[in-house]
């Protein structure tokens, strides 16, 4: 796993590119301070990360980066994405590796701890809606007989499906709950943002 910082850069600056759209996504069904809360997270992740004196292991990064957002995001954004960064980096270890099976531990481990905190699953309208389907494609039966950039493509049809998706549902978990049916229609703020950090990840390992 190589270019780590590198990567983290070019996620916060998609979403940093991205706050205005996120915070209006937001405003239309809840709180209006999703892409404000995103770009304080990335921006307080990269600041620590740039204090590490090692970023070439994704487990102290991930690690960094997730208590960054926990320590410096209100809202529901900060402790579930911190909280799904610090179970992805709890799983890292010497096998990590620019891999298919490495994407799947690590996401799938960042979702369970994101259901675990938000109590939250598919069909909810949140964050999951996306995350879900994106962990899918890198399951062995999903994966199997395809290059690791097969499947990361596919995932980016998969995000983009379950962003797609949450306009269908009412949304039953975070502020947006509180109007209930008035929010379909409407895309989740965090699947978008999930959306948008997985396709920047994606965009920058294909370069």
């Amino acid at each position: 796993m190589t270019r780590i910082k590198d990567a983290l850069d070019a996620v916060a600056a998609a979403i940093i590119a991205q706050k205005d759209y996120l915070t209006d996504l937001d405003r239309q069904i809840a709180d209006g301070d999703h892409g404000i809360n995103m770009t304080r997270g990335f921006q307080a992740a990269m600041d620590a990360v740039e204090e590490m004196d090692d970023t070439t292991k994704p487990g102290p990064v991930l690690e960094t980066i997730g208590r960054a957002f926990i320590h410096n995001v209100g809202g529901a954004a900060g402790p579930l994405y911190g909280t799904g960064f610090i179970k992805a980096a709890a799983v890292c270890d010497e096998d990590t590796k620019l891999n298919v099976a490495s994407f799947e531990k690590l996401l799938g481990a960042a979702i369970a701890g994101i259901e675990k905190r938000g109590h939250a699953k598919k069909g909810d309208k949140t964050m999951l809606d996306a995350l879900i389907p994106i962990h899918a494609c890198f399951l062995p039966e999903n994966a199997e007989g395809k290059t690791l950039f097969e499947v990361l493509q596919d995932a980016s049809h998969a995000a983009k499906e379950g962003v797609d998706y949450t306009k269908t549902i009412a949304a039953r978990r975070g502020r947006a709950s509180l109007v209930g049916e008035r929010s379909i229609g409407h895309e989740d703020p965090g699947a978008v943002s999930s959306m948008l950090m997985y396709r920047a990840l994606y965009n920058f390992l294909r370069k």
